[in-house]
């Protein structure tokens, strides 16, 4: 009497995708938010540099700085936003790194500008918040499907 079961049935495993269709999402629309805030950077930037009384200045607020340099700055920040919003769409890990210091330069110099232009800097502080979540969260999604394979 010969038994022909040789121990549990294993099914083939599917073959795995190295990304989620959600990482992909999530990096493609950082990658639109960083061209988005790149553009209104720059916007920024060129109405500070044109006129700076489009901004209000208030006197008593904690941060001084001189309204026609920090256009330069947005502007200079908003072309290396723009930039690496689109270097992202192809894949480049360099484009995620950077993407990640140039958001986080980008909350911080919104923040400062936050007495010239409150609304405006809240928006984009939010968007560079999401961009930086979005460019972290994904490889350490990949990480642990690694691990757990």
């Amino acid at each position: 009497m010969a038994s022909t079961t040789s121990g549990p049935s294993v099914a083939p495993a599917a073959p795995s995708s190295s990304h989620h269709p959600f990482q992909i999402g999530g990096t493609a629309f950082a990658a639109v938010l960083m061209i988005f805030g790149g553009a209104m950077a720059i916007l920024e930037g060129i109405a500070a540099i044109a006129k700076d009384a489009v901004f209000v200045a208030t006197r008593d607020y904690l941060f001084r700085f001189n309204l026609t340099g920090w256009g330069w700055i947005h502007l200079a920040l908003g072309i290396l936003i723009v930039i690496a919003g689109c270097a992202l769409f192809t894949g480049a890990a360099w484009a995620r790194v950077v993407g990640i210091v140039l958001a986080g330069l980008s909350a911080l110099a919104n923040f400062l500008w936050l007495p010239h232009y409150p609304l405006w800097s809240i928006v984009l502080m939010a968007i560079d918040v999401f961009v930086i979540w979005a460019l972290c969260a994904s490889p350490f999604q990949e990480n642990q499907e690694k691990e757990s394979v």
